[in-house]
């Protein structure tokens, strides 16, 4: 705050079409019936302020220049729900994607989704000072009936906040189920690898006592012998599989 205006920078953020997160500098300047706007890139959230301008709807053509200073800072924040938007959608589809799919490369999208929240939260922080400022101002360049409309724009960073917030504890809980899932998936390949292996073990260890060519093993000259060793291996490894689906392993 200076004594003839007021100079604010804040962060304009901008979904593109790849869910990406454009971010720019906003500088407005509050001057006796003017207001300067500054942008680095051309594509900005102002379209609805110029076309109430154009049309002469709503106050701000009856309003003072601090109504317009509010107004740009309002479609500045108001934005930052579109943004949440896109983090909400990202989320949806990442735990959709670890429920049904999961893939090498989807933590690594969590843990990218989840720094794109913690920044956004940094940088969503000092706008809710700013609009704190704003309303305790002694500046007479502020109307009292202005400070006002300003106290819906704090009520929005609040609530901005709180959500960013929220989903920042979901971005964590996603990284979390997808351990579990992982987990889980390992613990399934681990049990059938342990039944396929118990299931050999006795057949290996009959294998291993007929192979061992003796001569004097009586089971080597009978006539049957070599049928009657695959049909007690085919019983046993029935019996095991029966006794595995009885306990609920298979």
């Amino acid at each position: 705050e200076y004594e003839y205006h007021s100079f604010i920078v804040v962060k304009m953020l901008n979904p593109n079409a790849d869910g990406k997160v454009l971010r720019e500098h906003i500088a407005l300047v509050l001057l006796p019936g003017q207001v300067f706007l500054y942008q680095e890139i051309e594509t900005d959230v102002f379209g609805g302020v110029r076309q109430r301008i154009e049309s002469h709807s709503g106050r701000i053509r009856t309003r003072g220049a601090d109504y317009l200073f509010f107004a740009l800072l309002d479609a500045v924040v108001d934005h930052y729900f579109l943004v949440l938007d896109t983090l909400s959608e990202k989320l949806d589809a990442l735990e959709l994607e670890i429920y049904q799919e999961p893939r090498p490369d989807t933590l690594y999208k969590v843990q990218q989704l989840r720094k794109d929240v913690i920044k956004i939260r940094g940088w969503m922080a000092p706008v809710r000072e700013l609009i704190t400022r704003l309303i305790e101002t002694e500046s007479p360049l502020i109307t009292k009936d202005t400070r006002l409309f300003l106290r819906d724009i704090l009520d929005h960073t609040i609530e901005i906040n709180e959500t960013l917030h929220i989903q920042r504890e979901m971005a964590f809980g996603l990284m979390e189920i997808y351990m579990s899932n992982v987990s889980n998936k390992m613990n399934e390949v681990m049990k059938v690898l342990t039944i396929m292996a118990s299931i050999f073990i006795p057949l290996t260890f009959l294998a291993g006592i007929y192979g061992m060519n003796f001569r004097h093993m009586p089971e080597l000259d009978w006539e049957y012998g070599y049928y009657g060793i695959l049909g007690l291996m085919l019983v046993i490894f029935v019996g095991m599989v029966l006794y595995f689906k009885k306990k609920g392993w298979l």
